[in-house]
């Protein structure tokens, strides 16, 4: 196998997945971010009020590799299940969630699981890519300061399709497809109360108007926050009709309709904050798996390749390092 390392573009869960893969296989790898840490949408701010979770609320393990993955995050003490009091807005009226499926979050916030795959694997913050050249034989990275990283033996693209399409552009059947993919947008909020709710909500699904959904920050495993912090997300629909709203706006309207469906009196917020995600996820699922030119070494990953979910995207990296591995093997 090759000994000049890999490139990955995105140190979301995709990025991490494949970084793992490929370095249990033995194989060098490098990390690039845009962000001042590892995450993308699973990532935790911190905030006045403590850690929040403003992307990806938990998540699901359907698959049997992602399960496995899951309880290795758990006896890892990165993870831990979560079992929220949920309820759901039907036909105008809340009740009880009938959804009984596990859900897991991080602990003590969802960016512990991606600080502990990337452990101790080289990364570069706060550098945005813009460019990959392909030479004779190998693969070369340019930043939006012009400075340049290489070389590479393969280049793994793993962040949103809309973005992702502007590095493909030495593979334009990658580029192509990534292009076709729409990608909805996706407005969260948290709210701090000084005084907690009395509510025996921890959360739930509205999908109607302005709100999608909200929970509980302190009924996550492993959160001490100083405030009763709730956070919310939009329906696609309006944060799409809303994009460039302020975030002062977005605030107003999302605490609004959280009020009109709360079971109980509602205070002023201590605190507050907004968070626009323009690729939140993918319209509809595809069954890529991950896209590559294995001949040329480049390769695509990202929940936009499956489902749209956390383990969606854990799975397409994966898919992403086997094909590298086995190109490479041969």
């Amino acid at each position: 196998m090759s000994s000049v390392s890999i490139a990955i573009i995105g140190a979301g869960i995709s990025g991490l997945s494949a970084a793992q893969a490929l370095q249990e296989a033995g194989l060098p790898v490098h990390l690039f971010d845009k962000s001042r840490g590892s995450g993308g949408r699973m990532a935790s701010k911190r905030t006045e009020a403590g850690r929040l979770d403003l992307g990806a609320a938990y998540f699901t393990a359907r698959d049997r590799r992602f399960a496995a993955a899951v309880r290795d995050w758990q006896a890892r003490g990165w993870a831990s299940e979560w079992r929220p009091s949920l309820y759901e807005l039907r036909q105008g009226q809340l009740g009880p969630s009938q959804d009984e499926q596990e859900r897991y979050v991080g602990t003590p916030s969802m960016s512990a699981i991606t600080r502990g795959l990337l452990g101790e694997t080289p990364v570069t913050f706060g550098c945005r890519i813009t460019e990959i050249f392909r030479g004779t034989r190998h693969w070369t990275l340019q930043d939006a300061d012009g400075q340049s990283y290489g070389p590479f033996s393969q280049v793994v693209v793993a962040i949103p399709a809309t973005q992702a399409c502007n590095l493909l552009t030495a593979a334009p059947v990658l580029a192509g497809k990534a292009a076709n993919v729409a990608m909805e947008p996706t407005w969260s909020v948290a709210l701090g109360f000084s005084t907690p709710l009395e509510t025996g909500m921890d959360g739930c699904f509205v999908r109607n108007g302005a709100l999608d959904w909200f929970s509980r920050d302190r009924s996550k495993p492993g959160r001490d926050n100083p405030l009763d912090t709730w956070v919310m997300h939009a329906t696609s629909q309006w944060s799409r009709e809303h994009l460039d709203a302020s975030k002062e706006t977005v605030i107003e309207h999302l605490h609004g309709a959280f009020a009109e469906l709360l079971d109980c009196p509602l205070p002023e917020p201590a605190f507050s904050i907004a968070h626009r995600w323009l690729y939140a996820r993918p319209a509809q699922p595809h069954q890529w798996g991950s896209l590559a030119d294995v001949d040329m070494g480049i390769h695509a990953c990202g929940d936009w390749c499956l489902s749209g979910r956390v383990e969606g995207a854990w799975l397409s990296g994966r898919e992403a390092a086997r094909r590298i591995i086995e190109h490479l093997d041969k």
